[in-house]
């Protein structure tokens, strides 16, 4: 059965490695037998552009018909202006809550072949693998009261509140044990407890959810510390769970690790595994337009909805394969050139050098 996959490029350098994407799909249709229909919509700054609004209803109708969403990057400073309720970024967290992904799940691996691009030392980082899962529909970017209010002194008060649900923070521990117990069996709970009753909760909920994983070591950390940890020895962790908020912030902290933001994918997924996939960067509109963007994170979101929405791990596994072996090649692009003799290439060229290793496996 042909299985329908929504395309949203969005802003900045989306279109530029949504098309390496597009490039990849393609091939694995004509000479693999992948049976998908694309067809692409407007969300974030572009939406704004055409129609006024970040989300268009239509955007959102053909996501929630698709079997799978493939995004690109939204937002960028020509939209910075307007208010902030209509601004790119609502699009993007309005599709997440339209389609109930509340599972964000993004791996921190660093291939052998960027060991030297990454800024910490090869024997910190060398053999990295954790998974960051990150709950994605709750906390301060969608609770309730929020915004900027005017007091009786005239003094401005901005107004943002953290709020989780038991059932909310079921869920996800869930996620998160289940992902550990195909692991390493270890998770680690990441909160601020000692500050924020909300986390008090959390912390609270993952250790009742636990005593249901007992093949799961659970450990508890502070975000600050877990911070800290991330970069001191990362190879500690196996999986970590932990609030939107918290989520947001660490995954980007272990994207360095790895040599560069432009390396890691996500998957963010609902409780029926339908999912969205995309790069965990931004839209990078100080470089769009240049062709030095990298693909890699946003092939590597590919591979993950191969594997957990449309059930064709045999071609995740070749398409990461493709991306370990032009590493192993020596191409490069600019934010993951490091100090080796590497070939630096375009967004185009590193896309074209994926599918011609896929294209050899044949």
């Amino acid at each position: 059965m042909t299985k329908m996959i929504a395309v949203l490029p969005g802003d900045g350098i989306g279109p530029e490695i949504m098309a390496e994407a597009i490039k990849v799909l393609d091939t694995l249709k004509i000479s693999f037998g992948l049976a998908v229909q694309l067809e692409e919509a407007l969300i974030g700054g572009a939406a704004i552009d055409a129609t006024g609004v970040p989300l268009p209803a239509d955007t959102l109708a053909l996501a929630k018909r698709a079997d799978a969403v493939l995004l690109a990057a939204v937002g960028g400073p020509k939209w910075e202006p307007l208010d902030i309720s209509i601004r790119p970024e609502k699009g993007l967290l309005g599709i997440r809550a339209g389609l109930g992904l509340f599972a964000n799940l993004r791996p921190a691996i660093l291939y052998p072949e960027l060991a030297d691009a990454s800024t910490l030392k090869p024997e910190v980082v060398e053999n990295l693998d954790l998974l960051i899962v990150r709950e994605l529909t709750g906390d301060i970017y969608f609770g309730h009261p929020r915004g900027i209010h005017i007091l009786a002194s005239g003094e401005k008060q901005g107004i943002n509140t953290m709020v989780y649900s038991e059932s909310e923070i079921e869920r996800i521990a869930k996620v998160a044990f289940e992902a550990a117990e195909l692991r390493q069996g270890r998770l680690c709970s990441i909160d601020k407890a000692n500050v924020l009753e909300t986390t008090e909760l959390w912390r609270e909920v993952v250790t009742r959810v636990g005593k249901a994983y007992p093949k799961v070591t659970l450990t508890h950390l502070y975000v600050d510390n877990a911070a800290m940890q991330l970069v001191r020895y990362p190879k500690q962790f196996d999986v970590m769970v932990t609030t939107n908020l918290f989520g947001d912030i660490l995954s980007d902290l272990a994207s360095m690790l790895t040599g560069s933001i432009g390396m890691l994918p996500s998957a963010s997924l609902d409780a029926q595994n339908k999912g969205m996939y995309e790069p965990i960067h931004g839209s990078a509109p100080d470089i769009a337009g240049q062709q030095v963007a990298n693909p890699l994170a946003m092939i590597l979101s590919v591979a993950m909805m191969l594997r957990y929405s449309l059930q064709r791990a045999d071609l995740a596994d070749s398409v990461e394969f493709a991306v370990r072996q032009v590493l192993r090649d020596g191409l490069r692009t600019k934010d993951i050139q490091g100090k080796g003799p590497y070939t630096v290439v375009s967004t185009r060229e590193m896309g074209d050098a994926v599918v011609g290793v896929l294209r050899s496996k044949l």
